[in-house]
């Protein structure tokens, strides 16, 4: 596991968080635009008008209502199969990079670019997303020690951090994605 790292560069601030897989970029292509291949990782359902996951596309993010009742839209800005994959999801916008390593696994860096509030929230949340597609068990450690970790570090450049929205639920999955 690699722990998220803030970056300032842009105009909104993002967390990068960068995790090896041992498929080829093909097969971790899937896991992030098949829409079953989704929901055993990413936090909510996704579904994308059309089915198809091309530039301009509408795409719907729904909660579960036993989290929270939440439904974000996006849209699909940039796709380069089976490297690059660019859309928002609520106020926020992710940016999936696939990079093929030499032992013909895949390293993957998700840039997930926020307002600042959120990036100790989503860092943490993120964390625990990308572990399960990894095929990795949760280091013990949750959502709520990994959040306290970054916004420890990020209130010193980002300012106040927020938890979880309104109206979250608490479970044993992933918290705080918004």
């Amino acid at each position: 596991m690699t722990d998220a790292t803030l970056q300032t560069d842009g105009q909104r601030p993002a967390v990068r968080l960068e995790r090896h897989l041992g498929d080829p970029p093909e097969v971790v292509w899937r896991s992030i635009t098949d829409r079953d291949e989704l929901r055993a990782w990413f936090p909510c359902d996704v579904e994308v008008s059309g089915g198809l996951w091309e530039v301009g596309a509408t795409v719907r993010f729904h909660f579960s209502p036993d989290v929270i009742d939440m439904t974000l839209d996006g849209h699909v800005l940039a796709v380069e199969e089976p490297k690059l994959l660019v859309y928002t999801w609520g106020a926020d916008t992710l940016r999936f990079e696939l990079h093929p390593d030499a032992d013909a696994g895949t390293t993957l860096v998700l840039i997930d670019e926020l307002p600042p509030e959120s990036a100790a929230r989503n860092a943490a949340g993120w964390d625990q997303c990308l572990d399960r597609l990894a095929g990795s068990a949760s280091d013990g450690r949750g959502w709520q020690a990994h959040f306290e970790r970054y916004a420890a570090e990020f209130v010193r450049v980002l300012g106040s951090q927020a938890g979880p929205p309104t109206g979250h639920r608490v479970s044993n999955d992933v918290h705080g994605h918004s």
